[in-house]
This record gives structure tokens, sequence and C-alpha cells, in this order.
């Protein structure tokens, strides 16, 4: 069997190589020609991800890389994992999947199976993608060519994240098109998931995002509660959390990142008005979850007056910029939210992260690109007038930034088991 897989990112390259181990041929389609090079020349640009992995699959002819959608002619399924972005009035974007379709669809045969990983609102799929199939390929979906949705699960950096044991949803515009895509999962997948249709799937994904937004708005704003009250937030989850029944502990954090939960609820809220509907619980934890970074330098500006500083012309140095702990992946960090609020606020800025050496060009935050993370050494730290940890990666010392820094702001608990002399840890 020869599959095609649109879009090599970190979605899109695990589940390459998932099917490459489950004795697929896989061909990776993207329009980034680094990436395709990488993958031809055996190389990995994603941190969690061995470059071994990609030269067994690649040596074996399991895998292959291009940017060449006339290929797609020769394949049995396409699978699209493309990014789904808010613009900048925060409204969904599937231009990357349309653009998808459009490249595909010229090339589309009779009998190809069409899957999108994507996130997004529900209707993208029988609707907007079937539209620009159908008008591309002269070819009716459902009739002469399947189509389906089955929602990405990747957890980068969690050990326990495997593509081939994450059950996988699936949904097909028609039962012939749901047969067809669960006999392709099941190749990889051990658990498969077959739901009624293509929005039962899309409303699934956005299930999972959404519930992880409100919960965590709910314990950032208890966070913030419950320190007015002189209450740490962090005992009391953990305490909360011996329940073993009807408790699900949720942290707080500096912000959302990545490109899943700041992202994907709003696209629920977005389709939701088309239908007269408000999201209410969706935009209360958007806009909690939002101010986050302003609460956070907040209490840098609070830490620095208790050692007569102002924020203005304070260095802070901004440790993690990864949105989450133990990857590269900075996509939405918060970490930029801070960075700019510290910098608008007069304060030199700089970062370390062990897995981000230097940042990347983005979207979003262009003006940081080229920046280098600092060393990692006690007089660079002393140096810094605060510590801001927005991401708690297990590979920085804790133990020396505990004794070599002059003040740390900590947002994730990081310093819970660290000795440090009074006064030099804030929470945030």
């Amino acid at each position: 069997m020869r599959i095609a897989i649109v879009g090599l990112g970190y979605v899109g390259l695990p589940l390459c190589l998932q099917f490459a181990r489950s004795d697929v041929e896989v061909l990776g389609l993207d329009i980034d020609a680094a990436k395709v090079q990488a993958i031809n020349d055996g190389r990995s640009y994603i941190g969690h991800i061995d470059a071994t992995t990609i030269q067994k699959a690649v040596s074996e002819k399991r895998l292959t890389a291009s940017s060449d959608f006339s290929l797609v002619a020769e394949v049995e399924a396409v699978i699209i994992c493309v990014p789904t972005p808010l613009n900048k009035n925060r409204e969904p974007d599937i231009s990357y999947i349309l653009k998808t379709g459009k490249a595909i669809a010229p090339h589309l045969q009779r009998g190809t199976l069409i899957v999108l990983e994507s996130t997004t609102y529900p209707g993208t799929t029988d609707g907007d993608l079937r539209a620009v199939l159908e008008t591309g390929s002269g070819l009716k979906a459902g009739q002469d060519f399947h189509l389906a949705f089955s929602p990405e699960r990747e957890d980068p950096g969690n050990p326990d994240s495997v593509v081939s044991r994450i059950p996988k949803v699936i949904g097909g515009l028609t039962p012939a098109c749901l047969e067809k895509a669960t006999a392709l999962y099941g190749r990889a997948i051990h658990a498969l998931v077959p739901v009624s249709s293509c929005r039962v799937a899309e409303a699934t994904k956005l299930l999972e995002n959404i519930f992880r937004s409100v919960n965590i708005a709910l314990v950032n704003e208890l966070k913030i509660v419950y320190s007015s009250m002189g209450i740490d937030v962090w005992e009391v989850i953990n305490a909360a959390k011996t329940k073993p029944f009807g408790f699900m502990a949720f942290y707080p954090g500096p912000g959302l990142g990545g490109h899943c939960i700041p992202i994907d609820p709003f696209y629920l809220t977005w389709k939701a008005r088309e239908y007269g509907q408000n999201t209410r619980f969706i935009e209360l934890a958007g806009e909690i979850n939002t101010a986050m970074p302003r609460y956070v330098v907040q209490r840098v500006a609070e830490a620095l007056n208790a050692r007569r500083k102002a924020v203005n012309g304070s260095r802070v140095l901004v440790l993690g910029l990864a949105y989450k702990a133990n990857v590269d992946d900075d996509r939405e960090s918060p970490s930029y939210h801070l960075m700019d609020l510290l910098q608008e606020q007069g304060a030199e800025v700089a970062y370390f992260d062990p897995h981000v050496p230097v940042i990347r060009p983005t979207r979003e935050h262009p003006h940081w690109a080229g920046l280098e993370s600092v060393k990692w050494d006690r007089a660079t730290i002393a140096a810094f007038d605060a510590v801001l940890i927005s991401t708690a990666h297990r590979a920085v010392n804790y133990t020396e930034l505990a004794e070599w820094a002059q003040c740390i702001v900590d947002t994730r608990n990081a310093m819970a088991d660290c000795r440090v002399e009074g006064g030099k840890v804030w929470k945030a």
C-alpha cells in the first residue's frame, strides 16, 4: 500500500513514521523544501523525534519526501495534516486546508481516500474541503472518491504518547468512506473509534481541547483568588488530586501555548454564531487564559519592587521558550507574550531554553527571530535582576538556579523541591 501525508510537522511526521513501521509505503508532501530535504537525508528537525527513526524508514524505502503534489496520482490515500491557525481577528483560517485540497484535486484518482486530520470546525470536511476537491477533480465525493475526518491526537514530548497506541476517532462522509478509512488506520493504529459522520469527529476534537481550555482557565482564576488569600493553589491541587473519583488535576500557568488549546476552541465559537448560539464558557475561558501573561508580569513587577527595583531598566531572563516542558515546539508560546510585555515596560529581556538555542522566524512574533538562548552559568544567571520561569524543562538544574539567581518568579511550581532563601521565589 502507498499513501501520501501532506504536512510534515509535529503531526504529519510522526504519522509518516508510524505508517512506515506498519509496512506502508509513505510519501511525505510539504511545500517546505528544507523539511523535504531533511527527511530524504535522514535528518530530524523536531527535537523529540530521533533521526535514526527517519533514517531507518528512508533506507528501507518506506518513506520518501517531495514537494511534487502530482505524485498524489500514484497513491491509494492522502492524509492532510496542515496548520489551522486563527487570523488577526481570531477567526478560523482554513486556507492551508483549502490550498492543499486545490493542489490535490487535479491529480485525484477514482477510489482514492482523502482524510483530513487538521483540527477545524464541524462542516469543514464535508463542506469546504469537499467542494474544492470536487471542483478541481470533476469527481464526486462518496461516489468516485472517499472522504473522511480523523482528528490528530499528538502530545509532543510525552513518552506515553505513542501514535499506534492512541485510539483513533474516524468519521466518514458515507459508510463506505468510513470503512475505507478504518481499513487504512487499522494498518497502523491499535484502537479505532468509528463515529457516524465527519462532523461528529470534528466536534470530538474540539470538545477535547475545549475541556482542557476551560479547566485550565478555572485553575488560573483560582490561582489569583487563592493567592490573595495567602493560599498556595499548587498545594490545594496536590491535596485535591488524592481524591480517587470525581476530580482531575489541571495546573495553572503563564498562559496557553501550542497549536491546539489557544486556538481550537475559537473554531467552535466562530461556527456557533452561524447557528445563533453563544459559547460563553469558551469565551470566558479565553479571556482568563489570555489575561495570564499580564498577571505574571505584574508579579514580576511586585518581585522587583520588593528589591527596590522597577521593571523599567531591569534585566529579566525568561526561562523556557517552548510552550510546554521538554520539547522544542514554541508555537503560540506564552513566553513570547511575556517577553513582549516586559520589553514594553522597559525591561531588557533575554531567554534560556536548552531545547530552543535560537528563535526561528514565526508568523506572530517575527521581531524575536535570531535571538539566541543565553549561556547557563553562574555569572550569566546572576547578572539578571529576575528570572521568570515560564516553562519547566527537566533539563534545567533548578538547584543551581536557586543558588545563582537574585530573584525568581515561578509560574510552574518548579522551585517547590529546592532549598531557597526566604523572599527569593515569587509564585505567579
